[in-house]
């Protein structure tokens, strides 16, 4: 009897500890990135009060350039953490870190050259006003003098999630997103710094993220610090004496950012073509878009905590656990997904009206509500096996696939819907992310049926 109880427990332990280690890796993950919308709401809330609307302007305007401008560089994040989950040692983690690092130098340093002198014609192209324009260039500025450390943080935190520590990463973004808000208090509302206030705020933000992230590297990862020293002094580190991982790096990355360019290029087109339509669909769409965003940062924790199990489990050549791991991270972010599809269909007044009180705009707001709910449960598997794919390793496939998802299907739609106006354009955005699920299962499928993951 005692053998048989003791057999079922085991067995109980064995079918839960996937759904245990999946959680427990993606609940700071989801808190940690659900302070980032938050971030920019304090923003807004602080220079919303001062008594001219030109900041508030300025700063959006340098906010949203600078976002897409850093955004495209994610791929340092997402191409580390896959690269450091498959390393078999310590050793190897700290030299892809190591290589990251000096690629988010040189890239960051390209970015501050190259971008500074054409400042003037990226706020004429984003038709800043006569009083806004200033402001908006000395915002960015500002903030792209912070741009090697944000891209050095993107390879810290890639290694920290690699290593399957989710609590690093919260600890750092958390930390820091407060520094600057604390920060935009002083700087803009204390010394009435305007603008340049809430710039320096992020970049002593972005100081801070640094700066913490390498003294948790030495903190909770004491044998990876005490390698990077040996890696340094190797003789096949560096790409003139090694060029092998180098090329992976590139590879990897490359791939990674030809598909966060047509990201970008998706939303911001999408953006667009809201915007011909009028100010009142403008607004709508932006906070629905607002709102579809801060759903994907929550079902982001759990792809983050995929991507560093399935690298560990194809280190390892264990297809079982690579198995256990998609499922029990498979159910966990379709349970999440139907929670935050049940909270908006629920809750849409009390949702729509927290951001704004403007009755066209929430008549507008109201219209295309739908096309929101039913956003996650599509949306959720592209999120999921975008962690896979990164786990694995398997960039080409993630780049193919949203490169057929935009050009073969997102585009052609929109032009074919046109005479639908706003519907049409939130119709080519929801196949859009039929698209990519469809695709990436496609591709899922034959790779676990030819065991192609090992």
């Amino acid at each position: 009897m005692k053998n048989s109880q003791a057999r079922r427990s085991a067995i109980s332990r064995r079918f839960s500890a996937p759904y245990v280690r999946v959680w427990q890796l993606a609940w700071p993950m989801i808190l940690s990135n659900i302070t980032v919308p938050l971030l920019g709401a304090v923003d807004t809330a602080v220079l919303g009060h001062l008594p001219s609307p030109e900041y508030l302007s300025g700063v959006a305007i340098g906010a949203s350039v600078i976002s897409m401008l850093l955004w495209a560089f994610g791929f340092l994040r997402m191409g580390t953490t896959g690269l450091v989950a498959r390393a078999g040692d310590d050793r190897a983690g700290v030299a892809w870190l190591l290589r990251a690092l000096c690629l988010a130098a040189l890239l960051g340093f390209m970015l501050l050259l190259l971008a500074s002198p054409l400042l003037p014609l990226i706020t004429q192209w984003m038709n800043a006003s006569a009083e806004a324009s200033p402001h908006a260039q000395d915002y960015l500025q500002i903030r792209l003098l912070s741009a090697p450390l944000v891209l050095a943080n993107f390879a810290l935190l890639g290694f920290f999630i690699g290593r399957q520590d989710s609590r690093a990463p919260l600890a750092i973004l958390v930390t820091a997103n407060l520094l600057n808000i604390l920060l935009d208090l002083l700087l803009i509302l204390g010394l009435d710094m305007g603008a340049r206030g809430a710039a320096w705020a992020s970049v002593s933000a972005d100081v801070c993220s640094f700066t913490l992230g390498f003294w948790l590297l030495g903190k909770r990862h004491r044998p990876a610090l005490v390698e990077l020293r040996r890696v340094l002094k190797s003789v096949d580190f560096w790409p003139w004496q090694n060029t092998g991982p180098w090329r992976e790096l590139l590879r990897i990355n490359t791939d990674l950012f030809i598909r966060t360019c047509l990201l970008l290029f998706t939303l911001t087109f999408f953006t667009a073509q809201g915007a011909a339509q009028g100010d009142t669909v403008l607004a709508a769409n932006a906070i629905l878009l607002q709102l579809l965003m801060m759903t994907s940062y929550a079902l982001d924790g759990f792809a983050h905590a995929t991507e560093s199990l399935v690298g560990h489990a194809v280190s390892r050549g264990s297809m079982a656990q690579f198995k256990r791991t998609n499922t029990a991270a498979g159910v966990w972010a379709l349970a999440s997904a139907m929670l935050i599809t049940l909270v908006l269909v629920v809750g849409e007044s009390w949702i729509l009206a927290m951001f704004t009180n403007i009755p066209d705009v929430l008549d507008a707001a109201a219209v295309f509500y739908p096309w929101l709910c039913a956003l996650p449960l599509v949306a959720v598997w592209s999120y999921q096996l975008d962690g896979v794919f990164i786990g694995a390793g398997k960039s080409r496939q993630m780049r193919d696939t949203m490169f057929i998802a935009t050009v073969m299907v997102f585009l052609p739609c929109w032009w074919f819907t046109r005479q639908w106006d706003n519907t049409g354009i939130w119709f080519s955005l929801f196949l859009w992310f039929v698209a990519r699920s469809a695709g990436l299962m496609v591709y899922f499928y034959n790779y676990t049926k030819n065991n192609y993951w090992l």
